[in-house]
């Protein structure tokens, strides 16, 4: 993708370099189809040449992902399967984190750990369950041995059975981790996960749902293109700040933590965008997908207190 031109909205917070691709799928449409002139209008306010769109276009079609009729800006595609899967959030664990920022998902003190030696010849699934481990949000300790705060020793589990590597996982539970001399929970969490890292990209985040904010709540309306191309940046954001966090709980975290400011400001973001759109066929389904994630878990917090 080319980048956008270094002159265009040089005082505002850069958005999360957005693939073409990412592009065509987060506007299919509830009826699975996507019109072509508003994905090129789209296309060009985030810096995308006509030329990037047609190409993607192209290999999805003869990939078998999209039909085409029509040509050029008049064209209607329609996706032949749902292919929201590659944008959409993963809803249950964005609702824990709005519940922990909440504080209704407390830490009970309890480190998970996982151990395996997995041999030479099983090598892939032996890569497979360590890149499962981090993604779930586990920590290396050392070789073959992993830390988790939260609880995801059954989601652990099953991924271990399906890759055939089961007899050789290991899971226990402490309340006495030791790193060195450190034994204090916090500062173990700030010696095992990048925070600062973690704690920049949620900063990214809440700084352009700063500034889209603001543009929404203007006299400046914004106009429908604009309203979709902040919605797919804010979606990307937020999938660059929320991926590779683990989700520690906010015992372990410095307070304020950056992550609970920035999905606040990004579910008021996200509400400001979607606000009179329910009965909109022509809305994209990644809407409806965010709706689920971002403003649910946030009303059914409010109403609890």
């Amino acid at each position: 993708m080319t980048s956008r031109p270094a002159t265009a909205r040089a005082a505002e917070p850069a958005a999360p370099e957005i693939g073409t691709r990412t592009l065509v799928l987060a506007l299919v449409r509830e009826d699975g189809t996507i019109d072509a002139g508003e994905l090129y209008a789209v296309a060009e306010s985030l810096g995308m040449t006509d030329q990037q769109v047609r190409l993607c276009l192209k290999r999805l079609v003869t990939d078998g992902r999209l039909t085409q009729d029509g040509r050029g800006r008049k064209a209607v595609l329609r996706a032949t399967a749902d292919a929201t899967g590659a944008v959409a959030p993963d809803v249950e664990y964005v609702r824990h984190a709005y519940r922990q920022d909440q504080g209704l998902a407390p830490w009970d003190g309890t480190w998970h750990l996982f151990a395996f030696a997995i041999p030479e010849t099983s090598r892939q699934a032996r890569d497979t369950l360590r890149d499962t481990l981090v993604h779930l949000g586990a920590a290396p300790l050392q070789g073959g041995l992993y830390v988790s705060a939260n609880a995801i020793g059954e989601i652990v589990e099953a991924h271990a059975r399906h890759l055939g590597v089961l007899p050789s996982l290991t899971r226990l539970t402490s309340r006495d981790l030791r790193v060195g001399d450190e034994t204090t929970p916090d500062r173990l969490a700030a010696q095992l996960w990048p925070l600062q890292q973690i704690a920049d990209r949620h900063e990214a985040l809440a700084a352009l749902a700063a500034t889209r904010l603001t543009r929404l709540s203007g006299t400046d309306r914004p106009t429908s293109t604009e309203r979709l191309t902040y919605a797919i940046e804010l979606a990307a954001s937020f999938t660059a700040a929320m991926e590779p966090d683990p989700l520690l709980p906010p015992e372990l975290l410095p307070q304020p933590w950056p992550g609970t400011r920035a999905r606040a400001l990004a579910a008021q973001c996200w509400e400001a965008l979607t606000t009179g759109t329910d009965q909109d066929p022509t809305r994209p389904r990644l809407f409806r997908l965010y709706d689920d994630a971002l403003l649910t878990p946030t009303r059914s917090g409010a109403s609890r207190r």
